[in-house]
């Protein structure tokens, strides 16, 4: 299996161009309002037609109702979501049914149980993006 190349938290249209013109895969985009990355849907939208047939689009979710899912997908049009948060095997299935766009699942990860317990979304997740789990006492 070939690995691919996703910059990710993009947010100016120099940003965008610099990693389209490097060779990224995947240009992502944060729609998580507690993150200094996070981007509008019409920013996205402006973002995502630069890197449109260079590189395939991420919408990175944290647990999103089905109106910013909906909302995300109508107005950017990604080729992927990325599942970012507590997302279950069975939300990220209603993700994928609700919008026909594959999900990526980040699973955070601390010891060897985390990984095992990606075994869950087989079938379910079109990817699984491994993710250093935050130290206790930076989550909350």
């Amino acid at each position: 299996m070939a690995a691919g190349v996703k910059i990710c938290g993009l947010s100016e249209p120099g940003h965008v161009r610099t990693a389209v013109e490097a060779g990224a895969d995947y240009v992502g985009f944060v729609f998580y309002e507690p993150s200094p990355r996070n981007v509008s849907i019409p920013v996205a939208q402006a973002l995502a037609t630069q890197a449109r047939g260079r590189s395939k689009i991420v919408a990175l979710v944290v647990d999103p109702d089905d109106a910013l899912v909906d909302a995300i997908n109508a107005g950017v049009k990604p080729d992927f979501f990325q599942a970012h948060g507590s997302e279950t095997p069975e939300r990220v299935a209603e993700i994928r049914q609700r919008t026909g766009v594959p999900v990526i699942k980040a699973i955070k990860v601390k010891d060897a149980s985390d990984i095992e317990a990606a075994r869950a979304y087989a079938g379910t997740a079109a990817m699984i993006l491994f993710d250093a789990k935050a130290p206790e006492t930076l989550e909350g």
